[in-house]
């Protein structure tokens, strides 16, 4: 598959298409082939946004700095210290009148070193049809950048940072956007990053959406399997087991910043989700009630699709969606 990844670029570069800017690959020594996989099927899909949405959105990847990495092996090296580049993937409408302003969604991808993909296409039509600009970064730990970047994840710590960056350099970038009408949204493990910046920085969002969100990392590591929780307590990123650091992993956790809720706030779950369990979002919900916080939920009984349930092209998927948008226009549209 990589042999055919790689004649399929190298045609498109013969026939002169345009190259989205890529970071630059450490030498062969250091890279493993999944990654230099990861990077050449990065770049396809890149390719991917222009053909899809060009006929209503200007689509742009742009790059951004961040905070350094937490966890640095030489900190005394040259640029060990340096702050970590972001990229993120923009989406305007093209019919947007930019004397006027504009509210703006910051999408957070889901997943465990994933990266923002196509399968966001429908939910983007969707949004840009209203008018909404976007911003989805690829926080640090993202798969497609190389071994540097993928190792640098920080689940529920300074990913959220890298985030959070996005939504400052769309406003300093574009002053069409209005500071006072941004939302943010995801789901799973982009649903908990934006229930951290919510929790992090409640003035700078007017609301947000968390669909099926990781909730509770104590509870998730403990009706996941092995292979998952190693993950979290390799060296470089937590670096230890939830029976060895039981406040960190709770740190990292929505469920212990309930208190600090102030921004609107939908939830959605699903009692058949085969990935985050059920029980988890009931412990957010139960800990935002009992800090008596104004917010909007609803658990979905065995929808088919599972953890997808709602990101689908189902008509129960489209209708749960149609929620969002209605809960999302409250607070963004005038």
């Amino acid at each position: 598959m990589k042999t055919i990844g790689m004649l399929f670029v190298s045609g498109m570069l013969a026939f002169g298409q345009p190259q989205a800017p890529q970071p630059a690959a450490p030498p062969p020594s250091e890279e493993q082939p999944d990654h230099r996989l990861d990077q050449i099927l990065k770049t396809i899909e890149d390719h991917a946004w222009g053909v899809r949405l060009g006929d209503i959105a200007e689509c742009d990847k742009v790059s951004y700095t961040s905070l350094p990495p937490r966890y640095v092996p030489n900190p005394t090296a040259p640029g060990a210290q340096n702050p970590i580049i972001i990229r993120a993937y923009t989406f305007i409408p093209k019919k947007l009148d930019r004397a006027g302003k504009h509210p703006l969604i910051v999408l957070a991808h889901g997943g465990v070193h994933s990266s923002f993909n196509t399968g966001y296409l429908n939910i983007l039509r969707e949004l840009l049809g209203q008018g909404y600009s976007i911003i989805a970064p690829d926080y640090r730990g993202s798969t497609g950048y190389g071994a540097a970047f993928y190792d640098a994840i920080d689940y529920g710590g300074r990913e959220n940072d890298d985030v959070f960056a996005g939504l400052q350099w769309m406003l300093e970038t574009y002053p069409f956007l209005d500071p006072q009408r941004v939302a943010i949204i995801g789901w799973s493990h982009g649903g908990m990053i934006a229930l951290m910046n919510i929790f992090e920085h409640p003035k700078s969002y007017a609301c947000a959406y968390a669909g099926v969100p990781v909730s509770d990392l104590v509870a998730r590591l403990g009706y996941h399997n092995e292979d998952y929780r190693a993950i979290f307590s390799a060296p470089g990123h937590i670096g230890k087991t939830v029976r060895e650091d039981i406040a960190e992993y709770l740190r990292r956790s929505p469920v212990t910043h309930a208190a600090k809720l102030q921004t609107p706030l939908l939830i959605h779950t699903n009692t058949n989700d085969e990935d985050v369990n059920v029980l988890e979002v009931r412990r957010l919900i139960a800990a935002l009630k009992a800090e008596g916080k104004q917010f909007e939920y609803k658990i979905y009984q065995d929808a088919p699709g599972g953890h997808l349930f709602n990101r689908l092209d189902t008509n129960l998927a489209k209708e749960s969606r149609q929620e969002i948008y209605t809960f999302l226009g409250r607070y963004l549209k005038k």
